[in-house]
């Protein structure tokens, strides 16, 4: 359970992102902590959750606090207060929805672009590995099975669309 953080940073950026809206000038810093702690919240594990929900407290606090004060100078204390009972209900849910996978996938370079493939009958993970080879991406198989396939953009692409036409061609048979 992340305790209401994932709640915390929706409302965040909410606010954020009405407060760009009304003109207010974010600095880049503050739009750093709203990712940093999107970031740490998708990686939260049982091993170092101690550490990461530091973290995670730390920016979210950042955030808030910049845009409890700038929003205080610049709309008011009834702009304000709206975004506190906001926060305040989003902090005390119990129940967050957890993250659907993960975007950040250690290994990959940050250029590149991935995809995670769930391999199936019509198309076993071997098959998809021997394409993806073929195509010149990297890949490989993870503990779950599936194949985290990357490179270049264009060459994804290409990789995604030659999956749906192999598949296409099984399940007509």
């Amino acid at each position: 359970m992340l305790m209401g953080y994932i709640s915390v940073w929706k409302v965040l950026e909410e606010m954020l992102i009405e407060s760009r809206q009304k003109e207010l000038l974010i600095p880049s810093s503050i739009m750093e902590d709203l990712k940093s702690a999107k970031t740490v919240i998708r990686m939260l594990t049982d091993d170092n959750r101690a550490e990461n929900i530091q973290k995670i407290e730390q920016y979210l606090l950042n955030v808030e606090s910049y845009l409890v004060s700038e929003g205080q100078k610049k709309f008011g204390q009834d702009y304000v207060d709206k975004w506190l009972n906001r926060i305040d209900k989003a902090s005390r849910e119990t129940r967050d929805e957890e993250p659907k996978g993960t975007r950040f996938v250690p290994g990959v370079p940050r250029q590149q672009k991935w995809i995670r493939v769930a391999s199936s009958k019509e198309l076993p993970v071997e098959r998809l590995k021997t394409m993806a080879e073929e195509m010149n991406i990297c890949c490989k198989v993870e503990k779950d099975g599936s194949l985290l396939a990357f490179g270049e953009e264009p060459k994804i692409k290409d990789f995604v669309k030659k999956m749906a036409l192999k598949y296409k061609a099984k399940t007509e048979k």
